[in-house]
């Protein structure tokens, strides 16, 4: 037995096995392209370790890839097959049961599992981390926050994840609609942890929905070491300064970032097509041509179309599709998504693809079709659903920048206004260039149907 950084007990006997969990722990935390590389080196010294094999399956789980749930799968066996030659601890064998429940369809359980251990063990950064990582798949801020909340107070200075546990509360309060609190957690976690990407995101966050892409690019420029250790996230990272450019209308500057930074790397991670394919469709929705760049978001999309692992994944790899004019793969995905929806299920993650995936789904295929009306009608009647399919706010926008679109396109004015002010009272009450440009929309098209005589004059 050995003790972790937090001063927990491990079922290794290595030193280098548990130097290396440790270093783990803290690359996962910050996002690191090197995790996985120190989980390897876990393994290798302590073969038998069922916790290392457990956070490797959910590892894999959370990249969401439908041939990937058979390695998780593996990771499972191995883990069983590890605990039977070594006991683990109370807690290591909650993560166990914890990638189990996942494994069944069963994510609300693999959390509860990460709950128990943190009530417990509430300096488990690692469970901390994975109950935060399942939740924002979920769609559960207020999860988030509650669960990050209930062990911040036993996190002192000298805790090593402090820093990253203020940035995680830091993005729960900013999903939450507590801005303020939001940017000063960000940025102490920053400066606790200089490579704490996602607390230096969540800040980001705070700017793009208080409708301040200015601060939000000064706050992003210079602090590029923050992200430069990271996994695919780095690439969100740059995703979040292009929509700061957008907003101001840099168009230049925003193809620049897709080039060299989001889309350098022709990566088929589903959060990588999520940034390519939602900022693609906001540049169309402004009228801007994309060019050619969604032939290769819909050429990987098109190998997707039956992964039914996540609502979120399955939409954008749908808006990809609907861009690169794939009519025959959106039929397919469309007829798998109706099939899916047929069948109730007690899989929490396709469940979300029945209700709200079908409808948005329905939505997006009309609206690729000029059909704004069923575009309309969809989107809307998703739309309160919504943050079941996961994600943040700002990564959903694209959706409701769609529904409010078609909306508009297809006649249903007042209500484009409602979603519009109500989009506007989530975002601190101020205008992005987005919205100031529908409101515009809406008033000249008012005032040209009380012209034509289909509206009474006020």
């Amino acid at each position: 037995m050995r003790n972790d950084q937090f001063g927990y007990e491990m079922t290794v006997s290595s030193p280098a096995a548990a130097e290396a969990w440790d270093k783990m722990v803290l690359a996962f935390l910050a996002h690191a392209a090197k995790t996985p590389e120190y989980l390897g080196s876990v393994l290798k010294e302590a073969p038998d370790f069922a916790m290392a094999h457990a956070v490797k399956g959910m590892f894999f789980l959370m990249l969401a890839r439908r041939e990937l749930v058979d390695t998780a799968q593996e990771a499972y066996a191995a883990a069983l097959a590890g605990a039977g030659r070594v006991a683990p601890t109370a807690r290591e064998m909650g993560y166990v049961r914890g990638l189990g429940a996942w494994l069944e369809g069963r994510p609300s359980e693999a959390i509860a599992e990460m709950e128990g251990i943190l009530a417990r063990w509430p300096e488990d950064a690692m469970a901390m981390k994975i109950s935060h990582a399942i939740r924002f798949m979920l769609g559960d801020g207020k999860g988030m926050r509650a669960s990050v909340e209930a062990v911040l107070p036993t996190y002192d200075a000298k805790n090593p994840a402090r820093g990253y546990l203020l940035g995680c509360h830091a993005f729960t309060l900013e999903e939450t609609g507590e801005y303020g609190r939001a940017e000063s957690a960000g940025r102490l976690g920053l400066s606790l942890s200089p490579d704490d990407a996602w607390g230096l995101h969540a800040v980001a966050h705070v700017f793009d929905m208080t409708a301040n892409a200015r601060a939000g690019l000064s706050w992003l420029d210079g602090r590029e070491a923050a992200w430069a250790h990271c996994n695919n996230f780095r690439y969100h990272v740059w995703w979040h300064k292009a929509l700061m450019h957008l907003d101001q209308g840099e168009i230049d500057a925003v193809f620049e970032l897709y080039d060299t930074e989001i889309r350098a790397d022709k990566t088929d991670d589903y959060r990588d097509i999520s940034n390519g394919s939602a900022l693609l469709t906001r540049l169309e929705l402004e009228g801007i041509s994309v060019g050619n760049r969604w032939e290769e978001l819909a050429d990987i999309s098109e190998r997707r179309t039956e992964d039914a692992c996540l609502a979120f994944a399955d939409l954008h790899y749908l808006l990809a599709l609907i861009g690169g004019d794939r009519t025959m793969a959106v039929k397919r995905m469309m007829a798998r998504l109706q099939r899916d929806a047929k069948h109730t299920t007690a899989d929490e993650m396709k469940a979300r693809l029945a209700t709200p995936g079908l409808s948005a789904a329905t939505g997006l295929e009309a609206f690729g079709e000029g059909d704004y009306k069923t575009a309309f009608l969809n989107l809307g009647r998703a739309r309160r659903s919504m943050q079941q399919v996961g994600g943040s706010h700002a990564q959903r926008d694209v959706f409701e920048r769609l529904t409010i679109d078609s909306a508009i396109r297809g006649g249903f004015l007042d209500d484009a206004e409602m979603i519009l002010e109500e989009r506007l009272a989530a975002r601190a009450g101020r205008l992005d260039a987005y919205a100031s440009t529908r409101f515009d929309l809406i008033a000249e098209s008012k005032g040209e149907w009380k012209q034509a005589g289909r509206l009474p004059a006020e």
